[in-house]
């Protein structure tokens, strides 16, 4: 790796270089012996909006497709926005004295014999001394929330050809679980069969930000398939400041609290309590940047509600806990105000075995592999396990 020229601290922006930002992270691996240990990302990121023309071109359908060009070519906002719901006006994430790298990632690369973000992920990776990186989209995980079903489904198909072809092919590091277009189950179906041999596919996902019941009968075949295939389904939370909670909201700070929980919480209710892990033993699940602190509450408020109405839940074979612990988490972002309450969810969801270490980089609020080396209660395989043992398990890595 070519290290980043040090330099006097500088504001940072979208064109400084991630090997400057993650300078303090370059130095725990030596601190913590990193390089011991193996090490899986399993949440992290780059700008699809940075690569939306190339993106927009493997649109299936004709029609859409040329729709698509003809906005970026006659509206000139539209050059990186065209078909898509992003909503650039409302980017609190970018601004108020915040990291402002994620909101393109511009920072000079010289490189031209791979695209750009594979570059970026390999900087990234090279910084934290991580062995592989799970890289997810970011406008396209709110694609549930766009006002077309059938054009989420496009672009979604859109953007699996063009990151399975385009980044996951050029470095064997690089892996992802590839978003569902489930506002159609047979296109749904139809991308887990496309691209379950992909090398670089461990799983797939659904963007959390869906208005859907993840229990309806029209997804089990989904599920069974990826059972079958020993794949994991995860659910990927995100932002939403437009719902029935969040719109009475006045702060972006409380819309980011509480709507990347309460996605997760949504689909994760419907999940237990309508038996699916019953029906699909096998499938193993994952829950997405939802952070930790909401999990020992959905353990006990459920556990309390079926005791009392077994009825509703006829399929369930143990309390509710009992799936929930079972299930799998990733750590972004990770909640360390208060250690103690901290250790009592790590011990309520068995964390050594369930917890899978996350970065959620390049976000405002990304976790370097550093902050589960200095969680003190935490056992030295408890730590190689969140790192990396348990994805390993998990992916088949």
């Amino acid at each position: 790796m070519t290290e980043a020229t040090p330099r006097a601290t500088q504001e940072i922006t979208i064109h400084t270089d991630s090997r400057e930002i993650l300078a303090n992270a370059r130095r725990d691996i030596e601190r913590y012996g990193l390089d011991e240990y193996y090490i899986v990302d399993v949440d992290s990121h780059h700008v699809e909006l940075d690569s939306w023309p190339q993106i927009i071109e493997h649109i299936e359908d004709p029609v859409l497709r040329d729709s698509g060009r003809q906005m970026m070519q006659n509206w000139p906002n539209a050059h990186n926005l065209a078909l898509s719901n992003h909503p650039p006006g409302l980017t609190q994430q970018d601004v108020s004295g915040r990291i402002l790298h994620q909101a393109s990632l511009a920072e000079p690369v010289s490189d031209r014999e791979v695209h750009r973000d594979v570059t970026l992920v390999r900087r990234a990776m090279d910084s934290m001394g991580i062995d592989l990186q799970v890289v997810f989209p970011q406008p396209m995980l709110e694609i549930g929330l766009h006002p077309s079903p059938s054009a989420a489904v496009q672009l979604m198909m859109a953007y699996n050809r063009w990151f399975t072809s385009t980044i996951l092919s050029a470095e064997p590091r690089i892996k992802t679980m590839l978003g569902l277009p489930i506002e159609d189950p047979d296109a749904a179906l139809r991308t887990i069969r496309e691209y379950a041999d992909h090398p670089g596919v461990i799983g797939f996902l659904i963007t959390s930000q869906h208005s859907i019941g993840v229990h309806r009968n029209e997804y089990m075949p989904i599920y069974a398939e990826l059972e079958r295939l020993g794949l994991p389904i995860g659910f990927h939370a995100g932002p939403n400041q437009a719902d029935s909670m969040t719109s009475t909201m006045n702060k972006f700070l409380s819309a980011h609290a509480i709507s990347f929980v309460t996605c997760n919480m949504t689909h994760l209710t419907n999940w237990v309590i309508n038996g699916i892990p019953e029906r699909f033993p096998s499938l193993k699940t994952i829950w997405i940047e939802s952070g930790l602190a909401w999990v020992p509450f959905m353990m006990q408020r459920l556990d309390h509600e079926y005791l009392m109405r077994q009825s509703d839940a006829p399929l369930l074979t143990k309390l509710p806990s009992d799936y929930m612990r079972e299930m799998y988490y990733t750590s972004q972002p990770l909640e360390i105000t208060d250690m103690g309450l901290l250790e009592s969810t790590f011990r309520a969801m068995d964390a050594e075995n369930t917890l899978m270490y996350s970065s959620d980089w390049p976000h405002w609020d990304f976790d370097v592999p550093g902050r589960i080396m200095g969680i003190p209660f935490l056992s030295e395989q408890g730590k190689r396990n969140v790192l990396g043992e348990t994805a390993r398990k998990v992916f088949g890595l």
